[in-house]
């Protein structure tokens, strides 16, 4: 991999940041104090919630949700195979059990359509992955949730600005989980944040992080020390000045390799649905010829990173098997084999994207 001249990803950190973290330094309140409520106050009123509670990263976020809902032993927990495996293990966890649902082939998110199918009288919450930048079909999803009396818990961790007919992501749900990994369309170093309308269900998330305490030293729950500091909100609130900006350089370079791509033999394009707005946080590609992997050889070799964006269905994973997480979700599995995530931060130039393009079309000559 010494040969790459096109990383996967590329977090930007530049003097904004750097001096807003000098600045808490030099104040000596480095813990979490007020950058982390100036933090979330501005997190929330951006994704157009009422509430943020920011922790120190997005399995954080997930396992925080879930507690607040009151999501434990007994539940079920509804959910996609095709993601990181911080989505399941936070809901095992709390002690609920995840249950597997297919997705969309065209977004590779939660599909509506296969969500009543798995609904059981143990069925407590529906979380839907807002893979890869973009947001699933949150109004059915919703509709399934109220016709059961379901809990909806976004994680939201790859889609910071993502819309959904018009609405941000982090305020459709009933609680939303965003990240702050550095490879993340914003960053805080390490970092997470829950955002949510509902004042109980933010005071639940607040008792969680800190301990199971409402008050110092007085603790009315089994909670856990998942505090963001102000060194990493420092981070953030110089970051949340420029994701705006961030976001439109992904999707304009998602547009140049869309249109770069579009006849290549074999590959098919990143899918955005009407209405929707899909921020990049990967730009993912589906191989229909050859194996997988000899398109990743060949790819890397011409010099542009690469990144699989999963390979394994979450019940296929070696610990959810020997815990009996079953699931079979042919969409899942098929978008597991087949996927290649391309660069697309905000970082690259015209002669990069040309580079991948030429990259995969090189795949795809060679692979005939």
């Amino acid at each position: 991999m010494s040969n790459i001249k096109v990383p996967i990803a590329k977090p930007i950190i530049g003097d904004e940041e750097i001096e807003n973290v000098v600045e808490v330094l030099k104040s000596g309140m480095i813990a979490q104090g007020p950058k982390v409520e100036e933090f979330e106050q501005k997190f929330a009123e951006w994704v157009g919630a009422e509430y943020g509670i920011a922790v120190n990263s997005g399995t954080a976020a997930l396992h925080t949700a879930l507690l607040a809902c009151d999501i434990g032993p007994g539940d079920e927990v509804i959910t996609t195979p095709f993601t990181f495996i911080a989505s399941g293990n936070s809901i095992v966890y709390t002690g609920a059990k995840p249950v597997f649902a297919d997705i969309d082939l065209k977004t590779y998110t939660l599909s509506p359509d296969a969500i009543e199918d798995v609904i059981t009288e143990n069925t407590k919450a529906i979380m839907p992955v807002q893979l890869y930048g973009q947001s699933a079909e949150m109004d059915k999803i919703n509709e399934i949730a109220e016709k059961y009396g379901l809990i909806v818990i976004e994680d939201a961790a790859q889609a910071h600005g993502a819309t959904f007919k018009g609405q941000k992501v982090g305020s459709i749900g009933d609680m939303s989980c965003f990240s702050f990994y550095p490879t993340k369309n914003m960053t805080t170093s390490e970092g997470g944040i829950i955002t949510t309308d509902d004042e109980e269900l933010a005071d639940n998330a607040r008792m969680f992080r800190a301990h199971g305490a409402t008050v110092r030293y007085h603790h009315d729950a089994i909670g856990y020390n998942f505090r963001m500091t102000d060194i990493s909100a420092a981070i953030g609130l110089a970051q949340l000045e420029k994701i705006d900006g961030f976001n439109e350089k992904r999707i304009a370079n998602a547009e140049y390799l869309n249109k770069g791509l579009a006849d290549v033999d074999g590959v098919i394009t990143p899918y955005c649905a009407d209405g929707s707005k899909h921020v990049y946080h990967q730009y993912t590609i589906r191989v229909e010829k050859a194996d997988r992997d000899d398109w990743v050889d060949i790819i890397n070799d011409c010099g542009v990173g690469t990144g699989i964006h999963y390979p394994i269905p979450l019940y296929n994973q070696p610990i959810y098997k020997a815990l009996d997480f079953e699931g079979y979700c042919p969409n899942a599995e098929l978008a597991a084999d087949n996927v290649i995530s391309l660069p697309v931060h905000p970082s690259l130039t015209q002669e990069d994207l040309d580079l991948v393009i030429e990259a995969v079309k090189t795949a795809s000559n060679e692979l005939d």
